[in-house]
């Protein structure tokens, strides 16, 4: 009976981790047809492997300066969403109202983006605030800034506050206390909150297009020239590179959380 127990349990856990592969199979399917065209080998009447696509994207000023924008907005995001994030976190477990930070924390995220972008172009545009490179780092900084937060409590769950009290013992206060012992702790969850942060900026795209005025990112860049001229070798090619980085961005969220568990 053990033995067929255990042969029972054994063909039950082959048969989801087979189901989770043919999910996994499936949700990132649709990812190789853009690098199969943007390298030749999907379009008809092209035999070879070219890479020509990948150097033409740099020939169009609007896509340079759409990078340059896409960059400098990330960087930004990269820096404020965490950094709300940690106060937001904080916030919910030092202040007696958990469950009403949590909800003004999150609200971003059941609002849809092209609600919140017209909301945001209405603000701005009353306030008298010209569409700029702050007002998309703004708007993207408000739709990471849940995830940051989300991160940032899930790291911050598992840090032991006794020894915070064992820093106020010693005659810490309570900001010696959390940057000289729970922040070096948790920085793991800091880092993954930044890349977090970078991946949902450099994919962004309606908030953005409601707010940017003349500016492009390479997000809205994509999809105003799809919507123009459809699809190309050039757009598969910067598709193709989109999630390159991605899962670069991903994979070292993965790293940096086997890191902290190893540790």
């Amino acid at each position: 009976m053990p033995r067929a127990g255990h042969g029972a349990l054994s063909f039950g856990s082959g048969a989801v981790w087979i189901l989770i592969g043919v999910l996994l199979f499936l949700l990132y399917l649709p990812l190789v047809p853009p690098v199969l065209f943007s390298i030749g080998l999907a379009v008809p009447g092209v035999h070879t492997i070219t890479f020509r696509a990948y150097g033409e994207l740099w020939g169009s000023p609007i896509l340079v300066s759409a990078t340059e924008t896409t960059m400098e907005v990330a960087a930004i995001v990269g820096v404020a969403a965490p950094a709300l994030g940690l106060l937001s976190a904080l916030a919910v477990r030092e202040l007696g109202i958990p469950r009403l930070m949590m909800l003004l924390v999150l609200l971003p995220l059941f609002i849809p983006g092209v609600s919140m972008g017209l909301a945001s172009a209405f603000f701005f545009r009353e306030l008298g605030i010209a569409p700029s490179l702050p007002s998309v780092a703004l708007v993207q900084t408000i739709w990471a800034l849940p995830f940051a937060t989300l991160v940032m409590l899930t790291v911050m769950s598992t840090f032991d506050p006794v020894l915070l009290e064992a820093a106020y013992v010693t005659g810490a206060n309570r900001l010696r206390g959390f940057l000289d012992i729970e922040l070096p702790i948790i920085r793991p969850g800091v880092l993954g909150a930044v890349l977090f942060s970078l991946i949902l900026s450099f994919n962004e795209t309606i908030r953005t297009s409601l707010v940017q005025g003349p500016l492009n990112t390479v997000q809205t860049y994509i999809w105003s020239t799809y919507k123009q001229t459809g699809l190309s070798t050039a757009i598969y090619a910067l598709m193709t590179l989109l999630i390159l980085l991605t899962l670069v961005l991903m994979a070292s969220i993965l790293v940096i959380v086997t890191r902290r568990r190893a540790a």
